[in-house]
């Protein structure tokens, strides 16, 4: 983890200096996110990872909410890219209730990814989550199935642009959904246990399994009506997040039937999806969509 934001605002500079495609992720502390770090950073391809730590006060853990929001705001206005470390059971005083509540915090903030670094902790390693009266042995079992759940479906599912959008009719939280999305994993055979990798899985492959969950959630909330939309939300996003990757020539266009103009699709009234369904027309669609040098773009045929 780097150590100050001076020596944050150092590594910036020098990567300005080095190829302008090259990718580099910072691993730093919330505090070092100011207005100066987003203005150096927008001059580099970077990504920042924040962990999410609760402050300790006595025996209780308090997470501060306000702060971590004002500098997901601060990226978020700034056009970076960046994502949140997640911990469970790792500090005295936190609970499956404490882990969730930053859970759905952490999702509301619209990160590009989510991360859970005891994936990686071998038994014994510092970090590793710890059984207490207030976090049992099931409850860590509960939150490393919901962490998987949110790696699959929203970090290598690439939800971002409208996870929180196709949420909201469903009327749960982040954390409920990533709960329930974890059962069907058990039931399909790909979750943590069975062996599944989702970092081995093509995006194509994914987004099959957000479109049969998401079908069958829709459907349990009795608004099937509206996966026509949904699918076209998923489907056209993820194609342009595919493109965005796979530029060098793998896929140079792609091409996709929708049952609502696109140019709706992409518009602001998409972030409220009950009142796009209610107030904008089905419009049967064929989008060709394409790499430019200014980047994706796409065409309604």
């Amino acid at each position: 983890m780097i150590a100050s934001k001076d020596d944050l605002l150092k590594q910036i500079k020098s990567e300005k200096r080095q190829d302008k495609n090259l990718f580099t992720s910072f691993f730093v502390e919330a505090s070092f996110i100011d207005s100066e770090v987003c203005r150096e950073a927008q001059n580099i391809f970077c990504s920042f990872d924040i962990p999410l730590n609760p402050s300790k006060k006595g025996d209780k853990l308090l997470f501060d909410k306000k702060n971590y929001a004002s500098k997901a705001n601060l990226l978020n206005n700034a056009g970076l890219i960046f994502g949140f470390c997640l911990y469970y059971a790792k500090d005295s005083g936190d609970s499956f209730k404490a882990f969730s509540d930053r859970f759905d915090f952490a999702l509301n903030q619209y990160p590009n990814h989510v991360e859970f670094p005891q994936f990686d902790i071998t038994p014994g390693e510092n970090g590793e989550p710890k059984v207490s009266q207030i976090f049992s042995a099931q409850d860590i079992r509960k939150a490393r199935d919901l962490s998987f759940a949110a790696k699959t479906f929203y970090s290598m599912g690439r939800a971002v642009p409208w996870f929180l959008s196709v949420l909201k009719p469903l009327r749960i939280t982040p954390s409920a959904f990533f709960a329930d999305f974890s059962e069907w994993q058990q039931v399909n055979n790909c979750d943590y246990k069975s062996g599944f990798n989702p970092e081995k899985e093509s995006h194509e492959a994914i987004e099959k399994m957000q479109l049969l969950f998401l079908e069958q959630k829709y459907e349990e909330k009795n608004k099937a009506d509206m996966f026509t939309l949904v699918s076209d939300v998923v489907r056209l996003n993820g194609a342009m997040s595919r493109l965005c990757d796979e530029s060098s020539g793998k896929n140079p266009e792609i091409k996709l039937n929708t049952s609502y103009n696109p140019d709706d699709l992409f518009s602001e009234e998409i972030l409220d999806l009950e009142y796009f369904f209610e107030n904008v027309c089905m419009e049967e669609s064929k989008v060709r969509l394409f790499v430019t040098d200014e980047g994706p773009d796409y065409e309604i045929k």
